[in-house]
């Protein structure tokens, strides 16, 4: 509104009035925000807070000239503020999913995601999904780690830069044991919780040993219907992991239900071999352990829970918290069982799918 010199965005079913303070911290030029990294040159933290707009007058199709009570005076262009209004920040929205989904949406060829357009197109599902089935990978060693270096930084832990998974006895998991494993979060022991899980299948001559994904925010939304109550618990009250190994104790205490800094679900930390109901009189406990229960039984459900079998040159990528993953039991005298994996973290792929739209809309303007 130039006559009231104000700016007004509709957000979350409301119009907002947007601050002089929020205005001026936001300007553009190249005297106080450089070119290059888009980092300011200034300290907004020492901007008055009684900061005024005195003046707004439009200059072209979405830019504007805006004078302010402190003297500064600034052109801009108002396509920069939508970021603040993108709860996703540029991400695709998740879409959740159940058994029974066409999981063909999930693949891409293992030699695609070393093309630009395919590795786009691959994050693209990942975040989309929270998974991504990859085809055709060499059935080879150190092939997880080539995948994982495409999508992010490889995050070494106390298993290594990488970890095999077949049956050894005096391996420090339980995924070193043929026995079936229900639909878990890796490591919630530790913290920061590894981000994102891969594991490649170099050799599998059994018949059992099936993989088994399960997205949790749709689980999430069937425990958030049924028990508010116990849902809210599993939000709110941290929980306390453990996990021993020879020369390491690794403990972090979280919520059960994982929410971002803007309160928004992004997954649970579940894993019943590791985890400990927290300090609660009774009446509560009862509470928060009937929603536990339920959440493991819904994780569990065949109408969640979809399983399939890894075949060599297959690779799994999943969102740990999100997409929890699972096996059936396996009879070892059958044969070998061997998949390879490695962690990376979250910020990375989508960090570099953010560069890669930003490089083909500036490529496209330049073309125009």
């Amino acid at each position: 509104n130039e006559d009231q010199a104000s700016v007004a965005a509709h957000f979350e079913g409301q119009d907002l009035v947007l601050s002089a303070l929020w205005l001026r911290e936001r300007c553009q030029d190249d005297i106080h925000l450089d070119p290059v990294t888009q980092q300011r040159l200034f300290d907004p933290h020492q901007l008055a807070d009684d900061l005024a707009l005195l003046s707004i007058e439009k200059q072209g199709e979405q830019q504007y000239r805006m004078t302010f009570s402190d003297g500064y005076e600034g052109t801009y262009d108002i396509n920069e503020f939508y970021a603040d209004f993108d709860i996703y920040d540029g991400a695709p929205a998740p879409k959740l999913w159940k058994n029974g989904f066409d999981t063909s949406k999930f693949h891409i060829n293992f030699d695609d995601i070393f093309t630009d357009e395919g590795l786009l197109q691959g994050i693209d599902k990942f975040l989309t999904y929270g998974v991504l089935i990859v085809d055709q990978v060499p059935t080879e060693k150190g092939s997880a780690i080539k995948v994982a270096s495409r999508f992010g930084h490889v995050r070494e832990t106390n298993f290594g830069r990488s970890f095999e998974v077949f049956t050894r006895p005096d391996y420090n998991d339980l995924s070193g044991q043929p026995v079936p494993l229900g639909p878990h979060t890796d490591n919630p022991y530790r913290g920061p919780m590894p981000g994102i899980q891969l594991l490649h299948c170099i050799k599998n001559e059994t018949s059992g040993g099936l993989s088994t994904l399960v997205d949790s925010l749709s689980v999430l939304k069937q425990l958030k219907q049924e028990d508010p109550e116990g849902y809210q618990l599993l939000s709110d009250i941290p929980v306390r992991y453990r996990h021993i190994d020879s020369d390491v104790e690794l403990i972090e205490r979280r919520t059960m239900i994982e929410s971002d800094h803007t309160g928004k679900v992004t997954g649970i930390a579940y894993s019943p071999r590791l985890d400990y109901l927290p300090l609660l009189e009774n009446d509560k406990l009862v509470i928060f352990h009937r929603a536990r229960k339920r959440l493991g039984q819904l994780l569990g459900s065949p109408e969640y829970e979809w399983r399939f079998r890894l075949e060599p040159g297959q690779l799994q990528m999943f969102h740990n918290t999100r997409v929890l993953h699972g096996r059936t039991g396996f009879d070892v005298t059958e044969g070998m069982r061997h998949l390879e994996g490695a962690y990376i973290d979250l910020d990375a792929p989508k960090g570099r799918y953010k560069a890669m739209k930003r490089q083909i809309k500036s490529a496209a303007k330049k073309g125009a």
